[in-house]
């Protein structure tokens, strides 16, 4: 079939169709993407054969991408389909997908063959027929059932025959207890359902026989009535040899298609009961996928292919005889691809193929069409000519963009696929990031890259600092991709690239920049050392490097870090060990890390004695000698060598190592260990290496100076023997996907171009892979994807020579977007006065967008008692488990006025709120009153004063005020009580003890009781002295007089005591002191009328302290004062003189009176 007669030029391109053809790659930019023009492609379809189920809604799903954005519609049993006529029909959105309302309807009314169609202004793309049909699960039919009676040992049958459900029921036995009825190779059930009894024993007898058909679809189960089996034993069958009962006759046949299971089934009876074995006639049967179920009666063989087809055999055999079965096989096949259709990107005046083959059995007839009419219909192109499953396009134009569809179809199915010719006329475009500068060590290769687009694809040129004249020859390597690559750089490399890309429709140039570093050396590495316990060792490691990058030095000790002791010091080129012990010793590194290499040099440290004995002299030993390469092959070499010297410490191994003067020159590293008893070594070696080998020896003291090494040993290039590594997919955004891996080494690279092929597709939606390649990167972003759906993605190695082995498939998936819905019927249920419990509705699954996190409750108080702390405005947050549709609210206010709101969240962040709820706490007891203090003392009367609560929880309804006297521990009075109203804060308490230590509790009220009570003691002042108004006689001379013998009597009375003490004798005061246990007294205070206070802070509680509400107090029982007694008299003697003060709170008030000597005298009357 041809568009235009086959004239030479066709038939040139037929000729040599393989070799011209080059159809465009479009590079995945996002933005590239965006402005390109593009035929539909539909991306997501329902199955081909779709049950429905009769209880939800339709979905016919229809997804497509195109630029401009596809227009879709429908066709239903061949004929256009108008859902603006019908109102139970709606169309998503952006999307063909149908929706189909039959609630109130009956599903059967909306069974058909439908068809989506997605078109733009460049083509049109067809989805396959959909066949909808209804599932059905109907009743079983009714029946009389009559009981069995059979003899013992004879065969029999219970037939199910289930009801025709779409899709089939599945079918087992069971009794009226719901157990499955037993089975064995005696008794087993058939593919069709029916039990088998190959013969009948007593215990088989049983009125419960039950099958049940379960349709998988609608989650129905059906039973039938159960059946009654007697069996006699009045005359028993004899035994005797096997004959089938399925399959009836001598031979069958039997058809399978390719790729599904094939079931074959023996089933015999016979007393004693037969053995089934099977084989095959014509070959042998498969281990892998082949396997014997229900007590060997059935061959169950996986996935079939052609190799499956045959003649096979069932035999069944007991004791008295053997009987056979043949099964003849025939293997016939659906369509399936060999090579798919796919899209083909040109440019104008290009030349392209789209071909479509596909295997079956019989043959699959290959048909076209265009923008979904047949190809024989559709408008004539004289670029188009169409031979059995190929389309061959030639000096194409704009207007020859369509869709085409080949439709491969036998008597068992079809196969059909969209494939588009899309022709672009764009110039160039370079997509590398402008001024990028890339960094490369010196000898090491460097890779530019200039990633560009355009139709016609464009030539790549390179220029450096002028454009005088392009690049070209050594050291410079073109790659197809239009990357640029130095295999080593070397200084003079450095500079700024230019890289230019034309076609016919324009130009394009970016610039880039490369700089060359020095290497990074250690100059003077660490060396052996032998050093004595508790002496210093110090570690050089001088190193060489670029100007431009800052090295970071890290020491080593046996591959960890160093011990955390300050003995330990590290400088910017050495390290010092102080007072080194034996635990010491051990092998250091000297690690030096720039951002784009590192050196390592390591060395020994021995601790030895203080006084090593000299006996022996250790050294290391001397470098291997001759060298020599043998048995060359293309991945592996034979090294022999001539140890030297070991200097009395035998060689322990050598060590083998190698550069690698194509892409690390200058670089030593270790390649493999060797015991020192040997002199050859086989060495597994990579491709597309420039291998140079030395050989280093060990002995106790160190290694040796390494050999000369060996001559150059080239290996030929390779395809990647391996992928990348830790491959990794995961979304940033709600609408893309990062895969990153790990990128190979050079020395996994196995040969120049090393890329990796990025492939991924929709789990479970797509069957095609998309896939790009990229290069000296270790990561690609797919954009434009679903939100949070599985990706399956590989990644492939491949290069100059070939793909790396098939990757394994990991599965990531794309990024997750806010939750669009928030939870709803949000219920407050208040529990106390400070904890509420929350309910709410869980959000839909497909609302969350993601993975739901958790749920997140944001609650703050509106109203409170305690408006002057700002910190109770404060929103505070709950968090709760994704499994959790209630949560509890604790630590609230009483009293209090709230707002909460709940939101759903997910790794994205939190969705929209849920509707505000309010809800108001009780009342609580009030918290302590902020203050309680004395402020006035008298005689007999105390004032009280205090400050209402900080947080009184609810409204105060009044006080509680309680006091008791507390004069010692043992001396505690009667708990008095005196209730107060809400308005009081202080309180004067008249009618008190003089002289008297009182203990007061205040508390506060609300209707829900009383809070925790404030504690304060204060002391009612002593009688004060009454004095008449007298002139002042402090000057007088009778008064001075007066006071001098005073004085000097007091003097002599405390003589005399004194000698009366050390005789033992005694006086009536040392007689109270013995009585009240000796009180200590404080001397009298200058400006106070009384002595000072009784000390006594073991028992006095803190002024203000919080006690219990009751106010007991246990007092000692030596804490007894004179106070007790009343007014004290002077003795007779005159040995004692004053009074006893009773016990004063801090801060007592002083007198108002002035201190004077008559104030002073007036103490003493």
């Amino acid at each position: 079939m041809m568009d235009r007669p086959c004239d030479g030029r066709f038939t040139l391109l037929l000729m040599f169709l393989g070799p011209i053809i080059t159809a465009l790659e479009v590079p995945l930019d996002p933005k590239l993407l965006e402005e390109l023009p593009q035929p539909p492609t539909i991306i997501h379809q329902s199955p081909k054969d779709f049950i429905i189920d009769p209880r939800d809604n339709v979905v016919i799903h229809c997804e497509a991408k195109g630029k401009p954005h596809p227009r879709f519609s429908w066709t239903r049993n061949g004929t256009h389909f108008d859902i603006d006529k019908d109102p139970k029909v709606t169309m998503k959105p952006h999307s063909g997908t149908l929706v189909i309302d039959i609630s109130g309807e009956k599903a059967d009314a909306y069974e058909g063959v439908y068809q989506c169609t997605a078109r733009n202004e460049l083509g049109t793309a067809v989805s396959n027929n959909i066949i909808i049909r209804q599932s059905r699960s109907p009743l079983w039919s009714k029946e009389k059932i009559h009981p069995i009676m059979a003899q013992e040992g004879q065969s029999l049958i219970l037939q199910c025959r289930p009801p025709a459900g779409l899709p089939p029921p599945i079918i087992f036995w069971m009794d009226n207890n719901f157990q499955r009825l037993p089975q064995s190779r005696r008794v087993s059930q058939g593919l069709n359902g029916d039990l088998y009894f190959s013969n009948v024993q007593r215990e088989d007898s049983r009125n419960d026989y039950i099958c049940y058909a379960r349709f998988p679809h609608t989650q129905t189960i059906q039973q039938k009535q159960p059946i009654s089996v007697r069996v006699l034993n009045n005359k028993p069958d004899e035994e005797r040899a096997p004959t089938f009962m399925v399959p009836t006759d001598s031979d069958s046949t039997k058809l399978v298609l390719r790729g599904q299971t094939l079931e074959m089934e023996c089933i015999a009876d016979g007393l004693p009961t037969p053995e089934i074995s099977w084989n095959k006639l014509s070959g042998e049967i498969s281990n892998v996928r082949s396997s014997f179920l229900n007590f060997h009666k059935t061959l169950r063989i996986k996935d079939v292919s052609e190799a499956d087809a045959g003649e096979y055999r069932c035999t069944a055999r007991n004791r008295h005889g053997t009987v056979h079965h043949n099964i003849r096989v025939t293997v016939k096949a659906a369509p399936y691809w060999i090579s798919a259709p796919r899209n083909l990107v040109l440019a104008p005046q290009d030349s392209g193929v789209i071909t479509c083959r596909a295997g079956g059995h019989p043959k699959p007839t290959i048909s076209w069409s265009m923008n979904g009419v047949p190809i024989e219909n559709a408008p004539q192109d004289l670029s188009r000519m169409v031979e059995d499953d190929t389309i061959m396009f030639s000096e194409v134009q704009t207007d020859s963009s369509a869709v085409y569809q080949c439709n491969a179809s036998n008597d068992y199915g079809y196969l059909l696929a969209n494939a588009f010719i899309n022709v672009l006329a764009e110039p160039p475009r370079v997509l590398t990031p402008p001024n990028k500068v890339y960094q490369v060590i010196m000898n090491r290769p460097a890779l530019l890259e200039c990633v560009s687009f355009g139709s016609p694809i464009p030539t790549i040129t390179w220029f450096k600092e002028s454009r005088s004249s392009t690049l070209e020859g050594d050291p410079y390597v073109f790659h197809l991709n239009g990357t640029l690559e130095i295999h080593a750089s070397q200084t003079q490399n450095s500079g700024k690239y230019t890289c230019v890309a034309r076609n016919s429709l324009g130009i394009s140039e970016n610039h880039v920049y490369l700089e060359v570093k020095e290497p990074t050396r250690i100059l003077r590495p660490p060396e052996y050392r032998v050093i004595q316990r508790n002496r210093n060792v110090v570690f050089e490691c001088k190193v060489k490097h670029d100007p431009s990058l800052v090295p970071v030095t890290i020491w080593m000790k046996d591959n960890g870090e160093l011990p955390d002791d300050d003995r330990f010091r590290v400088d910017s080129d050495r390290l010092t060990i102080t007072d080194v012990t034996e635990d010491d010793a051990g092998l250091y590194t000297c690690i030096i890390n720039t951002t784009l290499d590192e050196d390592s040099a390591s060395a020994f440290l021995t601790v030895v004695e203080a006084t090593p004995t000299p006996s022996v002299i250790y050294e290391k030993p001397d470098a291997p000698t001759d060298l020599e390469l043998t048995d060359h092959d293309a991945r592996s070499v034979q090294l022999t060598w001539t140890p030297g010297d070991e200097h009395s410490s035998p060689i322990k191994k050598f060590l083998i190592q190698y550069e690698d003067g194509l892409h690390q020159g200058g670089v030593w590293h270790n390649l493999t260990e060797v015991p020192g008893t040997k002199t050859t070594a086989h060495l597994k070696l990579s491709p597309y290496i420039h291998y140079s080998f030395r050989v280093l020896a060990l002995n106790d003291v160190g290694f040796s100076r390494p050999s000369v090494s060996s001559r150059q040993y080239k290996t030929s290039p390779a395809a990647p023997d391996e992928n990348p590594a830790d491959v990794k997919a995961m979304g940033t955004e709600h609408n893309n996907l990062l895969i990153s891996w790990k990128p190979l080494t050079h020395l996994q690279s196995n040969g120049p171009g090393l890329q990796y092929k990025v492939m991924w597709r929709q789990q479970d939606v797509e069957t095609e892979w998309t896939s790009v390649t990229v290069a000296n990167v270790a990561k690609f972003l797919v954009s434009g994807t679903p939100t949070f759906v599985p990706y399956e993605v590989m990644v492939q190695a491949v290069n100059d020579y070939g793909d790396g082995p098939k990757p394994a498939v990991i599965i990531g998936y794309s990024g997750e977007d806010f939750p669009s819905a928030a939870p709803d019927n949000v219920q407050v249920q208040v529990l106390n006065s400070t904890l509420a419990e929350v309910q709410w509705t869980p959000v839909p699954p497909k609302s969350v967008r993601g993975r739901l996190r958790g749920y997140k409750i944001h609650y703050r108080c509106e109203r409170s008692p305690q408006r002057h702390h700002s910190h109770h405005c404060d929103q505070m947050t709950e968090i709760f488990n994704p499994n959790k549709t209630r949560g509890k609210l604790p630590n609230l206010h009483p009293y209090s006025a709230y707002s909460l709101y709940v939101t759903a969240f997910n790794g994205k962040g939190e969705g929209p709120v849920s509707s505000a709820h309010h809800f108001e706490t009780p009342e609580g007891v009030p918290g302590f009153p902020s203050f309680f203090r004395v402020v006035g003392s008298d005689f007999d009367s105390l004032t009280l004063e205090w400050g209402p609560p900080h947080h009184t929880n609810g409204r105060l309804t009044g006080y509680s005020l309680k006091y008791q006297t507390v004069n010692s521990s043992a001396d505690v009075g009667v708990l008095e009580e005196l209730e107060l109203s809400s308005n009081h804060s202080s309180v004067t308490l008249h009618n008190l003890k003089h002289s008297t230590r009182y203990k007061f509790y205040i508390s506060a009220k609300t209707q829900k009781g009383f809070g925790p009570a404030l504690t304060e003691e204060a002391l009612t002042i002593i009688q004060k002295a009454m004095v008449s108004p007298q002139v002042d006689i402090a000057t007088q001379g009778w008064f001075i007089g007066l006071m001098s013998a005073i004085a000097l009597l007091i003097l002599i009375l405390l003589i005399v005591c004194f000698i009366k003490r050390n005789k033992g004798g005694k006086y009536p005061v040392k007689e109270k002191e013995d009585a009240h246990g000796d009180p200590e007294i404080q001397p009298m205070k200058e400006d106070d009328l009384t002595f000072g206070e009784y000390s006594d802070e073991d028992h006095k509680p803190l002024k203000g302290s919080r006690t219990p509400s009751t106010g007991t107090v246990k007092r000692d029982e030596s804490d007894e004062s004179l106070v007790d007694s009343g007014d004290t008299q002077f003795n007779e003697d005159g040995s004692f003189i004053g009074q006893y003060s009773g016990r004063s709170e801090r801060g007592t008030h002083e007198s108002s009176e002035p201190p004077s000597p008559v104030n002073a005298m007036n103490s003493f009357v």
